[in-house]
């Protein structure tokens, strides 16, 4: 009877003693478990015969649930069912009118609407590789984009036409088959597709196209900025798609939850996040052409969203808005993104109720990743078992000089490991399980991200550019950047890209470029540095028209400064620290400032009380 007594008392003590001295024991081992049921599905899916792909997937729903609403978008709703059979219209109005084969890449030029996914999908059942260009980009980027994946099609949306037809003359140089989804166009050259696709059958084009596709074949190409130069195409094979299917169903994502899409399908947030994992889950999308702070809640409540997806600026700008009383009267129940700051986190939370936020840390192209399960504010992730047996998934922190920008190395020449809780670049092995595929037709780039020789001889890594910590409580954060890319309006802006635009412009010598910071705002807005020619002057309304014809707003400099030269080091690298710690003060920087002002469509000289409303954040950035 004693005994028994001393078993009941320990059992009713363990939830505890658990709870005082392990306080996350029960959220680590239901994650640990549903980390190993998705482990598990992959691998059995791995071993199917013919192999299956995410697509397979897409008809898996599609035959199970025919009916359920797939895609809603401007009051239209598009059910799986409709979904596929639109999808087989394109492909085999392909198939009739162009030469396309199995195994061509295709570029797909479009915003956020239904017919990128459908698009996409149609490719898919062609067995063609699909490159995601930027609706946003244009002229010289946009061409580079287009060359990077050697696509022999490209397909547009009707509205962007004009962008097209810039580079129109080398891609008929090229032998490259140009088609616009609309009904009409007049400029030779380019095809319009609207009619064929009406008139084509919706019968599903032959598995057999199909075949040749392994999990090691490019499925899709998705362009991020790097420290370096013109963007770089990632490239994301079937392997790496089929696990992105992963990814909302380890949040908890349901075939009953409505999820509110509205990041570019282009990026990796809304394609392998919003779009593939609601493929696995079987869920419904609402899709939006670009994000709305002030229609952001209202089409929540319109549609019953339960899940919705951010980066850190969406979370700012919807804390921006003006209050509501009805701020909490809505159906969302999960936030998945990342990029969101401390306060800006609290402040979501407090304004619009409970809603669980899953913040995580991945990249396009890296191989490793962590998700912060526990809702714990202000962490990327958190460090769990499989992480720290270091096998499936090996990573480490390692000290970094900044001043230098490379890794601390010791006298043998191996990384230093960063002690638990001080700052260390991120590295993750590459293995057969997580490998780094790297860019595109950019085998400079793609060597450039590897790291050798790390914890010893011969050892090969990831090298994810991201510097983070881990705290005693094995929860992950992020705190910088290293290299010359900067982050604006959720995204990644590449200053040599920048510095070579501006170095177009027939008065400007030499160029400089790189973000600062702006209190009340996320990431860094860009700012240049530039030089004069002799004998010749700034102009803010050229300047002004330059940058919009060849840049995107987001990596457009909004603050330009004028110097009698650019600092370079002895190696001749532009020295940005100083600038970066001057930023744009005129009270204490010296040298001519100026804004860039969208209303006056030029750069206005940058004043004290321009400068004071700018950091009140009553000036519009």
């Amino acid at each position: 009877m004693y005994l028994v007594s001393i078993l009941f008392t320990s059992l009713a003590l363990t939830p505890l003693l658990l709870k005082a001295f392990f306080p996350y024991f029960w959220k680590d081992a239901f994650y640990l478990a549903d980390l190993v049921r998705i482990l598990m599905k992959f691998v059995l899916r791995r071993r199917r015969k013919p192999s299956f792909m995410v697509l397979d997937r897409f008809l898996e729903q599609s035959v199970a649930h025919p009916d359920r609403s797939f895609i809603l978008f401007d009051n239209k709703n598009y059910s799986y069912r409709d979904t596929d059979k639109r999808s087989n219209k394109i492909a085999n109005a392909l198939r009739r009118h162009s030469e396309l084969r199995a195994g061509d890449t295709v570029a797909l030029f479009m915003g956020n609407e239904p017919a990128f996914i459908f698009t996409w999908l149609a490719l898919a059942k062609l067995g063609c590789p699909v490159a995601f260009l930027n609706h946003n980009i244009r002229s010289r980027s946009l061409l580079h984009c287009f060359n990077c994946c050697s696509a022999k099609v490209l397909i547009a949306a009707a509205e962007l036409q004009e962008a097209v037809m810039e580079v129109l003359p080398s891609l008929r140089e090229q032998g490259v088959w140009v088609c616009l989804m609309a009904k009409r166009c007049d400029t030779p050259g380019m095809e319009v597709f609207s009619d064929q696709v009406e008139e084509a059958p919706d019968t599903p084009p032959p598995q057999s196209l199909r075949s040749g596709v392994t999990f090691k074949s490019p499925a899709v190409y998705i362009y991020t900025s790097g420290t370096t130069g013109l963007p770089k195409a990632a490239v994301v094979n079937q392997n790496r798609l089929l696990t992105a299917l992963a990814v909302l169903d380890s949040t908890g994502v349901t075939p009953g939850d409505v999820i509110y899409l509205n990041l570019p399908l282009y990026h990796t947030a809304g394609f392998l996040i919003g779009l593939i994992g609601s493929i696995e889950t079987g869920s419904t999308i609402v899709l939006r052409r670009k994000f709305s702070a002030s229609q952001f809640w209202d089409d929540c409540r319109k549609y019953n969203v339960t899940v919705i997806q951010y980066i850190g600026e969406i979370m700012r700008y919807l804390c921006n808005t003006p209050k509501r009383d009805n701020d909490r009267d809505h159906c969302v129940r999960l936030a998945i993104g990342n990029g969101v700051r401390a306060e800006i986190w609290k402040e979501f939370l407090d304004r619009f109720g409970n809603i669980q936020v899953r913040e995580f840390y991945a990249s396009t192209e890296g191989n490793v990743g962590f998700v912060n399960y526990t809702g714990k504010i202000g962490a990327i992730g958190r460090v769990n078992y499989l992480h720290q047996v270091r096998k499936l998934f090996p990573y480490v922190l390692i000290k970094y000089n900044t001043e230098r920008d490379e890794p601390i190395r010791d006298t043998s020449g191996l990384c230093v490991e960063a002690p638990r809780g001080e700052t260390g670049l991120l590295v993750s092995k590459i293995t057969d399980i997580a490998p780094f595929v790297g860019y595109a037709k950019n085998s400079q780039q793609t060597e450039k991200k590897k790291l050798r020789d790390v914890l010893q001889k011969g050892d090969l890594y990831f090298n994810s550019g991201d510097l983070l910590k881990i705290d005693h409580d094995n929860f992950i954060y992020f705190q910088d950047r290293v290299g010359d890319t900067f982050r604006w309006k959720g995204e990644n802006v590449a200053t040599t890209e920048v510095t070579d635009i501006l170095t177009l412009i027939d008065f400007v010598q030499e160029a400089n470029v790189y973000g600062v910071q702006v209190p009340g705002n996320e990431g860094r807005i860009g700012m240049a540095a530039i030089t004069v020619k002799e004998g010749k002057q700034f102009d803010g309304n050229k300047t002004f028209s330059h940058v919009a014809s060849y840049l995107p707003a987001y990596a457009r400099p909004h603050f330009i400064r004028i110097q009698n030269a650019v600092e370079v080091t002895g190696t001749f690298k532009q020295m940005k620290v100083k600038l970066v710690e001057e930023g744009f003060d005129p009270t204490c920087v010296t040298d001519p400032l100026y804004i860039l002002q969208d209303g006056q469509q030029s750069y206005t000289p940058l004043t004290g009380p321009v400068y004071r409303s700018v950091v009140s954040g009553s000036f519009k950035l």
